[in-house]
């Protein structure tokens, strides 16, 4: 019997080409429609899908495995979605971090809970329509980065529990977004020319603050504004509520200087951010924790290239381990290293694993 792979659906055009490719791998397959989230317009107060479970997305998708003849399920996840992405989320901000919620939801959202359900059903794999790929390093099954640099996404994926690659495809990870464009035009797929959304997709226009108040007002309504200090101490000015605020932020900030001041720390204890020159905001060296590797017998210290944020170039580090605590040493100053955001390894193209970045 061929082998069943459930596949990812948002409705775009990276998992309709995803399912597409299973199909001529020669698996059977069955789509799923995570819905994951519903927002609250500010305005109207009335419910809004979010970007990933609109009637446009969820249209999408059925319209797809509908033309393959394939099987459509939308699940609701929205309370594994609250419990483990929203409120992470939101408590990172109160503590004056920056978080990355598609890593929480890739590995807990789209893997761990993605693959029980396949377990209930009876499915062999999952399949998404990331720009990854899985490779061998030492014998063991990896990701590896797309073939497409621009789009690569494997920096989203480092928390994924490493046995749970032995059942993941990437189909798309050897196209480019061109040649997933020009696929899904030639075989006439309905939503070859859909736009990508670029914002988180639980946040309705990208307003991150109004989102917190939406969610947790009560702990919002506490956020008073406070002083803004330069790196000696001295206030020079007040800022509106510290959730306003990231690290390295130049714009938005309500300071006139001959030379721009960036956001250096933000501390939530005391109520106050710290700004800089944007060369005070340069430094080689960070701690991390919840670190998850995707190979054995790693010896430390250890060097590789890591990525402090996803846009960013990766950079030669070190990484060493004292008392059950990481400390990874740059060779070349970064700029603005924030906690709460996610820090990866690579070893040329593998991912050897990620962390979050502490102090």
């Amino acid at each position: 019997m061929k082998k069943l792979v459930l596949v990812a659906m948002s409705g775009g055009v990276d998992s309709s080409v995803a399912l597409s490719k299973v199909l001529d791998m020669g698996y059977d397959a069955i789509g799923i429609t995570m819905k994951l989230w519903d927002n609250r317009d500010p305005k109207t107060n009335a419910i809004k899908p979010s970007l990933c479970n609109s009637v446009d997305a969820i249209s999408g998708a059925k319209l797809i495995c509908d033309r393959f003849g394939v099987k459509h399920y939308t699940i609701n996840f929205m309370d594994l979605f609250k419990k483990h992405v929203i409120d992470d989320f939101t408590n990172q901000y109160i503590n004056g971090k920056t978080p990355n919620p598609c890593v929480k939801c890739n590995s807990i959202i789209k893997w761990e809970a993605l693959l029980k359900f396949g377990d209930e059903i009876g499915t062999d794999y999952i399949a998404t329509g990331h720009y990854a790929r899985i490779g061998k390093y030492n014998n063991e099954d990896i990701i590896q980065k797309g073939i497409d640099s621009i789009k690569d996404q494997s920096y989203m994926l480092w928390d994924i529990d490493k046995k749970q690659l032995k059942r993941t495809l990437f189909p798309i990870g050897n196209m480019t977004k061109e040649d997933v464009r020009k696929y899904a035009t030639k075989n006439n797929l309905e939503t070859a020319k859909r736009d990508e959304s670029q914002d988180l997709c639980f946040v309705l226009g990208n307003d991150y603050n109004e989102f917190l108040h939406e969610i947790i007002p009560d702990k919002m309504a506490n956020i008073k504004n406070g002083p803004i200090k330069d790196e000696e101490g001295k206030i020079v000015g007040e800022h509106q509520g510290f959730t306003k605020y990231t690290i390295g932020q130049r714009r938005g900030i309500g300071l006139s200087f001959p030379e721009p001041r960036y956001v250096q720390k933000i501390n939530p204890v005391n109520n106050t951010i710290t700004v800089s020159k944007k060369e005070s905001l340069y430094s080689k060296t960070c701690v991390c924790y919840n670190m998850n590797f995707f190979t054995n017998n790693l010896k430390f210290p250890m060097t590789l290239d890591a990525k402090i944020r996803y846009n960013s170039k990766s950079s030669i580090a070190t990484i060493d381990k004292k008392d059950n605590q990481f400390k990874v040493e740059f060779e070349d100053p970064q700029l603005a290293i924030t906690p709460g955001q996610s820090i990866v390894f690579y070893k040329k193209d593998f991912l050897i694993g990620g962390a979050i970045i502490g102090s």
